[in-house]
């Protein structure tokens, strides 16, 4: 069994086509947990029509803590009623390919049995009417967490866990908060030893439009406009929060994951050429020459 979890918020515009592309999933048993946020469009009457009908599991509809995104997702991550095998992540407004559960857990089960395991991949990404805009970036680096210190890999929409990651997941949830559940995702299953796998395949039709809460990181633009966050402190906004996270989970992280915390810490906190020295100790990285250029940047001018 699978569990999809999806946060809804004046979803109505294209909720119907991302819960037909779930329907449409090979995978057979899917149950659908989804944290309304407070939606005064038509989103609570589509999803009372959807869970009418659902027929491949359980479609459970609460009510959100109305806090935004990242708050949503994290209440269903730490609902104790949600018990599966298997834990995927979905926005209201993207289509998954038929096979995108079945290739997630293919790869799971394949290489992992009861160890922490995620899978995340590629995106498509598109136009509010469906028009091919382009792919995401192929990703080529191991993931891994001294990735996931300075990145976040792939979007929340790609992935797919299991209950070994879940359980540790939900635990860290519940002690902190987080910028965005994907990127959190990928720190706590890394740092807690827990295998990561990055897909070159597209299984997700990622919309783009004006309500995204995050957007892309297609093409030179998205570079600019991420390049700009940096120099007026937004990295440094959300690094505290993920550190601050980590710090108090620090008792489910691999000794080398806390140690590489350490070392990141001394970047975040000392001296002009000692920050550099402890970035390149710490092993941290990102995933492309041009994101590393702009780590040591950020470095330098302690926008970290």
């Amino acid at each position: 069994m699978v569990s999809v979890l999806l946060a809804t918020y004046n979803g109505a515009s294209f909720l119907s086509e991302q819960l037909a592309s779930i329907e449409g999933q090979t995978h057979p048993a899917i149950d659908v947990w989804v944290s309304d946020d407070g939606s005064t469009d038509g989103t609570l009457d589509l999803l009372a029509t959807w869970r009418a009908k659902w027929s491949k599991g359980k479609f459970i509809v609460l009510s959100g803590p109305q806090k935004g995104y990242a708050e949503n997702f994290r209440s269903l991550i730490i609902n104790p009623d949600i018990i599966s095998d298997y834990y995927a992540f979905s926005d209201q407004d993207d289509l998954w390919e038929p096979e995108k559960i079945a290739t997630s857990i293919e790869w799971i089960a394949c290489n992992s049995q009861s160890k922490p395991a995620l899978f995340c991949s590629r995106t498509l990404a598109v136009t509010d009417e469906g028009s091919v805009i382009g792919p995401s970036p192929l990703f080529t680096r191991t993931p891994s967490f001294r990735n996931a210190l300075a990145q976040s890999l792939a979007g929340g929409n790609t992935m797919l866990y299991n209950r070994a990651a879940h359980q540790i997941l939900a635990e860290a949830s519940r002690r902190s908060d987080f910028v965005s559940h994907d990127w959190w995702v990928y720190l706590i299953i890394s740092g807690a030893g827990g295998l990561v796998h990055y897909s070159p395949e597209m299984l997700v039709h990622y919309r783009q439009h004006i309500n995204n809460q995050i957007g892309s990181n297609l093409g030179m633009l998205a570079r600019i406009r991420r390049l700009r966050l940096l120099f007026k402190g937004r990295l440094v906004e959300w690094t505290d929060v993920n550190m601050r996270g980590l710090s108090r989970n620090r008792d489910l992280l691999t000794r080398e994951a806390r140690e590489a915390c350490d070392l990141f810490n001394r970047v975040r906190s000392t001296s002009l050429f000692s920050r550099i020295y402890y970035l390149f100790r710490s092993g941290v990285y990102r995933q492309t020459s041009f994101g590393q250029l702009g780590l040591y940047m950020a470095a330098l001018l302690r926008k970290i």
